[in-house]
């Protein structure tokens, strides 16, 4: 058989021949700011491969990117990936300490910024010597950034490609050459590197396309609200072009209104992105009246979602809810519930797609003679899970070569997977284990509840006890005892709260996930008792 390299670039080339009139749409604020068809962008894309080479960018170099999702962006993912330069993804949400730390661990050579981040560059400037370009995409930006004594060169993204641009040879290397490097939250401790293969990403698209999983096809118009910085922007700058699907990328407004819009103009039939996006899409679509006709499916995962919530975006969105669960180090799908069973397994996170096995074990790491209806700590294992993180010597896998999760799950008899909570979120109260996932869960079922969190406080006599956090409905007044009346008869009485919290916006960390720990510096001292009932 032929060899064929499994690198990236050949999405958009197959995207740009067979698929070439299909569109990337660019939005700002809900409006249309750009909008390119695959062939030209893979004109554009490619001769931006000839500009990095021109800068002196060597294969294996690494050029971050600080940006939001725009077709420079997607521009720029092909530019570099294509020759054999690594594209860090950098989150503009963390500190600029910690986004610093960052690119000096990638040791990037170049950074590709989005103009209305550029004044952040001032910040970072002066920690990041190893920088010797800095790329201002997506609008004008005046030149020169105020840099300090920073000696860095500086271009807009438009004069690199017309000064600079020209065609370059794409792929011809080894298929585990590094492809991009995405850091993890840091929600459970320091974020850690996950660096990715052309082979893994390639891999890992096919398995998102599975009839199965994503199912995405060339007729549907996709919403990417998920934030490409994010875990390879959930795969959907590999998947889109892989299936020749017109894609909109929502730029850096991702309130409901700016999503309307677009859905609305676009006629987008695939929404993919995290709960509180659509939360907030859905309060718009409330208050506003408005209706997205061609949508058919949201994508959602990031965190279990109440049945609430989902329930409401079935019967306003009349569409289907497919829900997920992944990790920045599986690429990131882990499982997702197959369209042909929706929406028995909505409330599930589904199945691992061909190409990832995984299994259940117990605290020790022992795997658990029996793996379905118990509730064990999640292993995974495939082509598209970490083997190490980025600059760590130490291998991430156990003795047959499966990852932890952290995550604790369930496997029903027919397969479907239900996250159940993080092994680092269990409450330890009076020795006994308490899983604050159950108690979301059943809480989120309250009409009147937009998010919930349980957290641990310190308790002299118990060690540990739970409190609930809630953030109601726009609109709602929170009722405490009502919420911990839907807990009786359903937990162990000695898991409900012994304090109730409601707060109007619920802190998120930089992937659109609750931030417990920041709820953990601000209520599990009882700093805020004023905010709260007591049980």
């Amino acid at each position: 058989m032929q060899a064929y390299a499994l690198t990236v670039d050949k999405f958009l080339d197959h995207a740009a021949k067979w698929c070439g009139t299909r569109e990337i749409v660019t939005g700002n604020a809900g409006l249309c700011a750009a909008r390119i068809d695959y062939k030209t962008l893979r004109s554009r894309s490619n001769r931006l491969s000839g500009a990095l080479r021109a800068l002196g960018l060597r294969f294996g170099d690494r050029i971050g990117t600080l940006a939001w999702n725009t077709q420079n962006h997607l521009e720029m993912y092909y530019a570099t990936m294509g020759v054999g330069r690594v594209c860090p993804t950098l989150n503009p949400r963390p500190t600029g300490a910690h986004l610093a730390a960052m690119i000096n661990e990638a040791e990037d050579r170049a950074l590709a910024v989005s103009s209305n981040l550029a004044p952040m560059i001032a910040e970072l400037a002066p920690y990041c010597s190893g920088i010797e370009h800095f790329i201002v995409m997506d609008d004008e930006f005046e030149v020169p950034l105020k840099l300090g004594a920073h000696r860095a060169k500086q271009w807009t993204f438009e004069a690199l490609l017309a000064d600079f641009g020209a065609s370059a040879p794409w792929g011809g290397f080894d298929e585990n050459t590094p492809a991009g490097l995405c850091y993890t939250s840091g929600t459970t401790g320091q974020p850690k590197g996950v660096l990715y293969t052309h082979r893994s990403n390639y891999l890992h698209t096919l398995r998102a396309l599975q009839a199965d999983a994503t199912a995405y096809t060339g007729s549907d118009t996709i919403l990417a609200a998920v934030p490409m910085f994010h875990a390879n922007g959930w795969g959907i700058p590999f998947a889109a072009p892989a299936v020749g699907a017109k894609l909109v990328l929502p730029g850096r407004h991702t309130d409901g209104a700016s999503l309307a819009k677009l859905m609305i103009d676009e006629g987008v039939t695939v929404g993919v992105g995290v709960q509180t996006v659509w939360l907030g899409l859905l309060d718009h679509l409330d208050a506003t009246g408005a209706e997205a006709p061609a949508l058919k499916r949201l994508l959602i995962g990031g965190a279990k979602c109440p049945d609430s919530l989902l329930k409401r975006m079935e019967d306003r969105l009349g569409a289907i809810v497919q829900t997920s669960w992944g990790m920045t180090e599986l690429s990131p799908l882990g499982t997702i519930a197959p369209l042909d069973t929706l929406p028995s397994t909505a409330r599930a996170s589904g199945k691992p797609p061909l190409g990832l096995d995984l299994k259940l074990t117990n605290a020790e790491g022992v795997t658990l003679p029996q793996q379905r209806g118990v509730v064990g700590h999640l292993k995974v294992k495939g082509a598209s899970v970490i083997e190490r993180y980025f600059k760590h010597d130490a291998i991430a896998l156990d003795e047959e070569g499966y990852f932890d999760t952290g995550d604790l799950a369930i496997i029903d008899e027919d397969g479907n997977v239900t996250i159940s909570g993080r092994s680092k979120d269990l409450i330890k109260s009076g020795g006994e284990w308490i899983n604050p996932a159950e108690i979301e869960e059943i809480v989120g079922q309250h009409p009147d509840v937009a998010q919930v969190a349980v957290i641990a406080r310190q308790d002299p006599k118990w060690g540990e006890r739970p409190v609930l956090i809630v953030e109601p409905r726009h609109g709602q007044q929170g009722n405490a005892n009502a919420l911990l009346r839907l807990l009786r008869g359903r937990v162990a009485d000695w898991w409900i709260p012994d304090q109730v919290f409601e707060i109007q916006v619920m802190p998120l960390a930089p992937t659109g996930k609750i931030d417990k720990n920041q709820l953990r510096a601000d209520f599990a001292n009882g700093r805020i008792a004023s905010a709260g009932a007591n049980r």
